[in-house]
């Protein structure tokens, strides 16, 4: 027992105490971010910053680039989504559906239940969002893959001098990180657009993310990630029964 909390925690020996306080806070934000989201609350954006913006400190500071540049994708993604999910409120709070009377959320579970002022119109994927998905899963492996490419320059303080470059230099981390920052780039941009298919992306990036980020050292963020994949799971079916209650408007 001794020798598997060892080999789980025993990195975080050699870290400074703030670095360790600091993951702590970005996992529990993180984590109600992930929770906020299921229930279309759209604190989540606000939340999520927190822990995002914590996320891309640290992980610049373990040199950690590609998981760094995915969080700094995600805060700038949580102000485009806190935007778009506030014009979508203000447009379901002027609609009668939307901010029933008593007698319409007596006859319906879903707003019987729901906060209305909270209430977040969900949507499907459609044929229009196929083209930017894939240009932006293809733009993000270029990218993270250069990233790595460059790697050896970056670590040599953006020197050139004695950096042996090539992909031969790739490890399956390397080849892993670059799938899943892909997946987790398409999830959030599929979340800011409140897409229901965003959380499968989301499971299968989440529970790819578990074993690597254990691999990494990073033991409070792998527990984090498993937290993740069970969430999203959940998440998944309570945006599709939401789908199916909610009046079908379209929004933009």
């Amino acid at each position: 027992m001794v020798e598997l909390l060892n080999g789980l925690f025993g990195q975080y020996a050699d870290y400074p105490t703030l670095f360790i306080g600091l993951e702590l806070i970005a996992v529990i934000f993180g984590v109600a971010s992930v929770l906020l989201a299921s229930k279309t609350n759209i604190l989540v954006f606000p939340i999520g910053l927190v822990s995002t913006a914590i996320f891309v400190y640290l992980l610049w500071k373990w040199q950690l680039f590609g998981d760094m540049f995915i969080n700094a994708y995600y805060s700038v993604m949580s102000i485009y989504g806190w935007i778009n999910w506030s014009k979508n409120k203000q447009l379901t709070q002027h609609r009668d559906p939307i901010n029933p009377t008593a007698q319409q959320r007596k006859q319906s579970p879903e707003l019987k239940n729901t906060n209305a002022p909270n209430l977040i119109q969900v949507e499907r994927l459609n044929k229009n969002d196929v083209p930017i998905l894939a240009l932006l899963a293809t733009a993000t492996m270029a990218f993270v893959g250069l990233v790595y490419y460059f790697r050896p320059v970056i670590n040599n303080q953006f020197s050139f001098d004695g950096a042996e470059l090539g992909v031969h230099l790739f490890t399956w981390v390397d080849y892993t990180d670059i799938l899943t920052t892909a997946l987790f780039l398409m999830a959030m941009w599929l979340m800011a657009r409140r897409k229901i298919e965003h959380w499968l992306l989301w499971i299968v990036a989440d529970a790819i993310s578990v074993p690597l980020y254990f691999y990494k050292g990073l033991t409070f963020t792998a527990l984090q990630y498993v937290v993740f994949t069970l969430i999203a799971i959940w998440a998944y079916y309570e945006w599709q029964r939401r789908y199916r209650t909610q009046p079908h408007t379209a929004y933009a």
